[in-house]
């Protein structure tokens, strides 16, 4: 497994670390509260080309692999950006495998006509729960009752799910309109690929957002002095920092080997993604909560740029699961789904 980047990804890279850096400064983070969307900061990623990305050359897309998602997932995550990115990717790369059926919607998704996003979760009913971007989309992508349906949001209906987080997060119902994309074994396979790309990218956005909140509280420790030192000097500052900065590095790796294999090892990708996905949440978890420790008592409040941070990481993850729901999955992956 090669992980040295290319130039093309090290400009790949370069060029969305600016545009979060124009477009999603933490005052823009911010201000996009409570709902978590910024419609200005998603126009800018669309017109950058963030959706025909994850598309393939015969479907109208660019063809970038899942290790180029996954970089500029990292960049996404060291901006806790307001934009259902990841959502969106997964989606438009789910509907270009579809195939026909699903044509027109793919074509719209890409044109900036709908927002279209993908349900990690799968459902038994049709009302579907926790939906991330769920409150912004116009349509979803979910696995109901082992069914691919393409769900059509009707603002009537949907019920915005106020969260810590600031996530535009929403319960809605999969209505009788709701268009059938695949059944039976082909929904399921094609459902459990996108979990696993969604996994990937959103372990990268976690990875992110540990380095991000890391170099933030290490800024803050050299800065905060006591007794007439910075308190970075003292160990029990700077131990769990370096632990933080350790695992946030460890994280990246695994993600990058879970990305790389949807083309080096396609039969242990269900298993590496989700054990990507469980060790950079619990890396993010810690890493944010070490970093607003650091902060003491400025850690909580909403001025600081690190509650950000801290609350994004709970919520990116918890829309899928905690990292035992990962783990289950690892599990089935490896030594087969337990019987029930």
């Amino acid at each position: 497994m090669e992980l040295t980047l290319s130039g093309e990804q090290k400009q790949l890279v370069d060029s969305f670390a600016a545009l979060y850096a124009r477009e999603s400064s933490m005052d823009r983070v911010r201000a996009a509260e409570p709902l978590g969307f910024d419609p200005k900061l998603w126009r800018a990623l669309c017109d950058t080309g963030v959706l025909e990305m994850a598309v393939g050359e015969q479907s109208g897309g660019w063809g970038s692999s899942v290790v180029e998602l996954a970089l500029i997932a990292d960049q996404f995550g060291r901006a806790v950006a307001s934009a259902p990115v990841i959502e969106a990717q997964v989606a438009a790369r789910l509907l270009s495998l579809v195939g026909a059926p699903a044509e027109g919607l793919l074509a719209a998704a890409l044109n900036a006509e709908k927002l279209v996003v993908f349900a990690p979760r799968s459902y038994h009913d049709r009302t579907l729960q926790m939906v991330p971007a769920g409150a912004v989309a116009d349509v979803v992508v979910a696995c109901v009752g082992g069914r691919l349906l393409a769900v059509g949001v009707d603002g009537d209906s949907v019920r915005q799910v106020e969260n810590l987080g600031a996530l535009p997060l929403a319960d809605l119902p999969a209505g009788q309109d709701a268009v059938v994309l695949a059944e039976g074994p082909v929904a399921e396979r094609l459902y459990s690929g996108a979990v696993d790309v969604w996994l990937t990218l959103t372990a990268a956005a976690l990875a992110g957002a540990a380095a991000r909140a890391v170099d933030i509280g290490a800024e803050y420790a050299k800065q905060r002095t006591a007794f007439g030192t910075p308190i970075g000097a003292f160990q029990a500052v700077s131990h769990p920092l370096a632990d933080s900065a350790t695992a946030s590095d460890g994280a990246r790796l695994l993600t990058l080997e879970a990305a790389c294999s949807f083309d080096d090892e396609p039969t242990r990708t269900t298993e590496l993604a989700a054990m990507a996905f469980a060790f950079a949440y619990e890396t993010a978890r810690d890493a944010t909560r070490r970093s607003l420790h650091v902060h003491g008592g400025y850690g909580f409040g909403m001025e600081g740029d690190i509650q950000l941070y801290y609350r994004r990481a709970r919520a990116w993850a918890l829309v899928y699961g905690d990292a035992n729901t990962a783990l289950d999955r690892v599990a089935d992956a490896r030594y087969g789904v337990a019987a029930s």
